[in-house]
Formats: C-alpha cells, sequence, structure tokens
C-alpha cells in the first residue's frame, strides 16, 4: 500500500513540476509586492485585523472554488502551480479526516514584516480559504488554519485541515432522473 501511495505522489509532484514549466509565470517580487499592497489597503478598509483575517480568508475561498484537487495534489501540483514552491502532506490523525501542509518558503511574506500592532494577522490566510474552497467544490467541508507561520518566527509554515463533513451532492431539477 505504502508503494502505490508514494508512486501517485511521485506521479503528483510531477504533474506539478509540468505544471509549472508549461504555466506563465509572474514575477515572483510583482506578485508579493501586489498581494502586499493589498493587505494593506484591506488594514486601511477594516482597521480590524480580525476582519482583515476572514476578509483574506474569503478572497482565498472565492479563488479556492475554482481549484478542485485533493491533499496530495494540493500540496504536490497546485502550490507548485500557484505559488511555486511544494508542500509535504504529514501528521494524518488517526481518523484520516485532518493532516498539516508543511511548506519552507512563502512567496506571499517575501518582503513581509508585521508590526506588534499586528501580531494577530494571518498575513497568508487567503491560503486557507483557497483550500477551503477548493475542497468544497470535491464535496468536502473543511476546517482549515495555520499553526505555524515562519513570518512569525516558525522554522516553517503549516496549516492544519480538518475535514468537517463529506456533503451529499445536490443535483438540480434538470439533472435528476424523472423516469
Amino acid at each position: 500500500m505504502a508503494t502505490t501511495s508514494s508512486a501517485s505522489s511521485k506521479a503528483a509532484a510531477r504533474s506539478g513540476e509540468q505544471a509549472w514549466a508549461k504555466t506563465p509565470k509572474v514575477n515572483g517580487e510583482f506578485f508579493a509586492l501586489t498581494y502586499g499592497s493589498m493587505v494593506m489597503q484591506l488594514i486601511k478598509d477594516y482597521d480590524d485585523v480580525t476582519e482583515v483575517n476572514k476578509q483574506l480568508e474569503k478572497m482565498g475561498y472565492n479563488i479556492g472554488v475554482r481549484l478542485i484537487e485533493t491533499a496530495d495534489v494540493i500540496a504536490k501540483v497546485a502550490f507548485k502551480m500557484f505559488l511555486g514552491i511544494a508542500a509535504e502532506v504529514m501528521n494524518w490523525n488517526s481518523e484520516r479526516n485532518s493532516f498539516s501542509l508543511v511548506f519552507f518558503e512563502n512567496p506571499l511574506t517575501e518582503f513581509v514584516e508585521l508590526p506588534p500592532e499586528m501580531a494577530g494577522l494571518v498575513y497568508s490566510n487567503m491560503l486557507c480559504g483557497c483550500l477551503r474552497g477548493a475542497l468544497e467544490m470535491v464535496q468536502l467541508k473543511v476546517e482549515c488554519a495555520f499553526v505555524r507561520d515562519t513570518l512569525k518566527g516558525d522554522e516553517v509554515n503549516e496549516m492544519t485541515v480538518e475535514i468537517l463533513q463529506v456533503m451529499e451532492e445536490q443535483m438540480g431539477d434538470d439533472y435528476k432522473d424523472n423516469s
């Protein structure tokens, strides 16, 4: 079983590398600076770190609903495609409904230092929203949170993802079998 999992993980990593090679690139510095400007605007607009965190997560969710992936594919393909980095899936719990995505680099935080008054800001919270949105598109309701952040002095970035519910697929009346 471990061989199959390892083989599929390697295939996902290859897919991520191939997608990254074929995707037109945006200059990483430009992307990081643009993201920083957006966060600063949200801070000005809302003047409340908790609300800024909610807005970042909501924006990420709206992006994520366009990404339909699973844990290993998210780590190996989506992170590579959209951020140019790879993440590792780790720390599955015994019920297999919670795991961590661990990554060393975070291009969103490349030029960022948080002032003390912004200590509660989850600067990269948009990534949690992306994951939540993507997994909802494959009928998984999840909760996602940063538990370690290099921007706050941790050695790695770690996001926990907990599967709360496997949702039933809802079909519109046009698609139901009325025979």
